[in-house]
C-alpha cells in the first residue's frame, strides 16, 4: 500500500470532516437504504454479519480466591502501592463470576449473537503449568452452556492479560519455554469445552502485553527495556504459533482458530516528515511486530536486526500459520513524533486540530479504522476479519429517571460502524463486530473510574442498569443496520 499518499489523503478526509459536521459527513456512503422522511436513514450490513459483544476475565470475573484460582501477575500489580488509580483492584470487578447467568441474559435481551470472553489461566491452571483446576473449567463450562441455550456463540480467548504469578516468577513472557506452557494450557481448555465452543482466540493484543507490560511499566507486571518488550512480543508470537499448530491437529476442521491484534494505524504528528521516521518506527512495533510474522512469515525490516537476535532458527515458520480469522481492536490512531526518551525513540503527539477526544483524551478516528481494514485488504490477503474490541470512555451522567442517557458512547460508536460499512463496501472482507464493552468494569491502570460498558455497575450493590448506548446497540443489531443520526 502507498501508506504515505494514503496518510496525506486521510489527513484531508480528517481535516474536512471537522469543518463539516464530523466524521459522519466523512464516512456517508452510496447505498444508504431509503426510508421515509420521518425515519432516520439506515446503512445496512451483510446477511449474517455477527454481532456481539467482548470482556476479560480479571476486568469482570472477581472471586481472585475461590475454587483454587491461583494469583495472578494483575492481581500482583494492582495490590502494590500507587500501581492503580484509586487503590483499585480487580478482587471483586464486577462479580461476573457469580452473576454471569444475569450478563447472558443481558446480552440476549439485546440480540447479540456472539460473547467474547477470555480464560483466566490462573483459575484453570493455578500454578501455570501441571494439574488442572476442575473446579475452574467448571465456571467456563456452566458460561459455555448458558450462552448456547440463549443462541449465543461462545468465543473463548485463552489469553486476555493475566497471566498466572508463578510463571511471571519463572520469567514470564520473557521466557521462550512459555511457547510449550501456554500450548499444553490451550490443549486441556480446548478439551474440555471444544465439543461445545468452535471459535477459539489464541491471544489479546500481545503488541500491548509488551509494550505496557514489559516495555514502560504501566501494566502488569511492570517490567522495562526495549529488549524486554521485544521478547515479550517475540514469544507471544511463539506460543500463538505453536499453539495454533496443535489445536489445527487435534481440532481439524471442527474448530475456528485465530488470534486477536491492536491495530492503531501511526501518523506522523501534522504530517510533517520530519515526524514521519517515527510514525514508520511505533508502527513497526505496534502493529507489524505481530503482523508480519503471522501473515508474512518475516519480522518487520526496522526490527529485523532486533528480533532475529532474539530469536532461533524455525521460530518464524513455527508463527506463521493459517488463522481463520483475524480479530482486530481499534480505538484510534496513534501521532506519533521523535522523543529521545522514548522506549524506541518515539513519542504520543496531538491529533490534527478539531479531532474529538473521549473522556480518556483519546481521538476519536473513525475512519482509522477503514484505514487498518483496508490495509489488512491490501497488504495481508484480505483475511476474514472480526472487530473485536471498539469502544469509548465517556464520563456517564445518570438523569432524573437513574438512567445514564450516553449520547457521546452513541456517537462513538455509530461513526465506528459507518467506518467499518465503508470498509465492507470496499471490499474488506469485515464479518462481525463486537462492542467493547458489556459492562463498566476494572479498567486496568485507571481502575474503576473509567467507563466503557454498555450497562453500568453500581459499585456496592453490583446491580446492572442498561445504559441508552445498550438500546441503541440493540436496535442495531435487530435491524442489521445502523442509522445515520
Amino acid at each position: 500500500m502507498r501508506r504515505r499518499s494514503f496518510l496525506k489523503t486521510a489527513l484531508k478526509m480528517t481535516a474536512a470532516a471537522a469543518a463539516g459536521g464530523g466524521a459522519m459527513a466523512a464516512l456517508t456512503r452510496e447505498g444508504v437504504r431509503a426510508a421515509p422522511d420521518s425515519a432516520p436513514r439506515m446503512v445496512a450490513f451483510p446477511e449474517g454479519f455477527l454481532w456481539g459483544v467482548s470482556t476479560s476475565s480479571y476486568q469482570i470475573e472477581g472471586a481472585v480466591a475461590e475454587d483454587g484460582r491461583g494469583p495472578s501477575v494483575w492481581d500482583t500489580y494492582s495490590h502494590s502501592f500507587g500501581r492503580i488509580a484509586n487503590g483499585d483492584t480487580g478482587d471483586v470487578a464486577c462479580d461476573h463470576y457469580h452473576r454471569y447467568a444475569e450478563d447472558v441474559e443481558l446480552m440476549a435481551r439485546a440480540g447479540m449473537k456472539a460473547y467474547r470472553f477470555s480464560i483466566a489461566w490462573p483459575r484453570v491452571m493455578p500454578q501455570g503449568t501441571g494439574a488442572v483446576n476442575a473446579k475452574g473449567l467448571d465456571f467456563y463450562d456452566r458460561l459455555t452452556d448458558a450462552l448456547l441455550a440463549k443462541g449465543i456463540q461462545p468465543w473463548p480467548c485463552l489469553f486476555h492479560w493475566d497471566l498466572p504469578q508463578a510463571l511471571q516468577d519463572r520469567g514470564g513472557w520473557t521466557n521462550r519455554d512459555i511457547a510449550g506452557w501456554f500450548t499444553d494450557y490451550a490443549l486441556a481448555v480446548t478439551a474440555r469445552l471444544g465439543d461445545r465452543a468452535k471459535h477459539w482466540v489464541m491471544l489479546n493484543e500481545p503488541s500491548v502485553v509488551a509494550i505496557f507490560g514489559h516495555g514502560t511499566g504501566g501494566h502488569a507486571p511492570g517490567m522495562t527495556g526495549r529488549d524486554t518488550c521485544l521478547k515479550a512480543i517475540h514469544h507471544q508470537n511463539l506460543a500463538q504459533g505453536t499453539a495454533l499448530a496443535a489445536l489445527r491437529q487435534v481440532g481439524g476442521r471442527n474448530w475456528q482458530l485465530g488470534t486477536v491484534l491492536s491495530l492503531q494505524p501511526s501518523w506522523p504528528v501534522g504530517g510533517l516528515d520530519s515526524n514521519y521516521p517515527a510514525s514508520l518506527m511505533w508502527d513497526a512495533v505496534w502493529n507489524r511486530s505481530c503482523l508480519d510474522p503471522l501473515f508474512k512469515g518475516r519480522f518487520p525490516a526496522l526490527l529485523e536486526a532486533d528480533f532475529t537476535r532474539i530469536a532461533k532458527p524455525g521460530d518464524l515458520e513455527r508463527i506463521k500459520q493459517p488463522v481463520d480469522f483475524l480479530g482486530i481492536n481499534y480505538y484510534s490512531r496513534m501521532h506519533q513524533q521523535p522523543d529521545p526518551q522514548g522506549l524506541f525513540g518515539t513519542g504520543y503527539g496531538s491529533a490534527p486540530e478539531g479531532t474529538r477526544k473521549t473522556g480518556m483524551e483519546w481521538p476519536v478516528e473513525p475512519d482509522g479504522l477503514t484505514e487498518i481494514l483496508a490495509e489488512l485488504q491490501e497488504m495481508y490477503g484480505n483475511p476474514p476479519v472480526y472487530v473485536t474490541e471498539n469502544g469509548a470512555d465517556y464520563p456517564d451522567t445518570v438523569g432524573p429517571d437513574g438512567r445514564v442517557n450516553d449520547r457521546d458512547r452513541i456517537g462513538y460508536l455509530r461513526d465506528h460502524l459507518l467506518a467499518a460499512a465503508k470498509a465492507i463496501d470496499e471490499g474488506c472482507n469485515l464479518k462481525g463486530y463486537m462492542a467493547w464493552t458489556l459492562l463498566d468494569n476494572f479498567e486496568w491502570s485507571e481502575g474503576y473510574r473509567r467507563k466503557f460498558g454498555l450497562v453500568q455497575v453500581d459499585r456496592k450493590t453490583m446491580e446492572r442498569k442498561p445504559k441508552a448506548s445498550y438500546d441503541w446497540y440493540a436496535s442495531v443489531i435487530r435491524n442489521n443496520a445502523v442509522p445515520l443520526r
